[in-house]
């Protein structure tokens, strides 16, 4: 009788052992999904935007093709941002209302052509995000009298809330700078960018 009297007081303790570490295990748990999210997006607006900037600069590569596809709009198949936003929609929520794309190419002109400040035009898509200009050639200098390099760039920002919204489960997440609670709710804007050369 003390055994089994021992045994039934063995087991009222695990429970509440149990019952005292499982918000800490929860809590544990769930910022790990808020923050493998987090670096989910991460990794797709950085893929999103380099093989935008690299289709940018080869196009389709189809003898029927043009030499270099134009910028947009984002509902034309053969355009830049059409190609943005649809390597975005693989991983995220609604690409098309948070996200913004800007793209720099000479589809869309070319500033100060001829000279050493030679530079992309560029244009932008969706209502997320405020982008920098482009930028000119880096290897352009003084000597450089016609320049055969151009810089097609691409940006891409993206906002979104984390999976589980609730404040204990996104203190990993709160710790970036790319992320601000308001009343409650996480909120994460994300921007990537990727330069390349383009052959005038």
């Amino acid at each position: 009788m003390i055994r089994a009297k021992r045994l039934r007081n063995n087991s009222g303790q695990s429970l509440i052992e149990t019952v005292l570490l499982l918000p800490l295990l929860l809590i544990i748990v769930l910022n790990a999904v808020n923050f493998g999210y987090f670096f989910l997006m991460a990794l797709n607006i950085t893929a999103a935007a380099r093989s935008s900037t690299l289709y940018s600069i080869t196009g389709s590569e189809t003898p029927a093709a043009i030499p270099l596809p134009p910028a947009g709009p984002a509902t034309t198949a053969n355009s830049v941002s059409y190609v943005a936003y649809q390597d975005l929609t693989g991983a995220v929520n609604s690409p098309s209302t948070n996200a913004g794309v800007q793209v720099c190419s000479p589809s869309v002109g070319i500033l100060n052509a001829g000279s050493t400040t030679q530079k992309t035009s560029c244009t932008s898509f969706g209502s997320i995000g405020s982008f920098p200009a482009s930028d000119p050639d880096p290897e352009l200098n003084s000597s450089s009298t016609t320049p055969a390099f151009l810089l097609n760039r691409v940006d891409i920002a993206y906002q979104f809330t984390t999976p589980i919204p609730v404040f204990p489960f996104n203190m990993i997440v709160l710790m970036s700078p790319a992320c601000f609670s308001s009343s409650g709710t996480i909120t994460c804007t994300f921007y990537r960018h990727s330069a390349m050369r383009v052959m005038q």
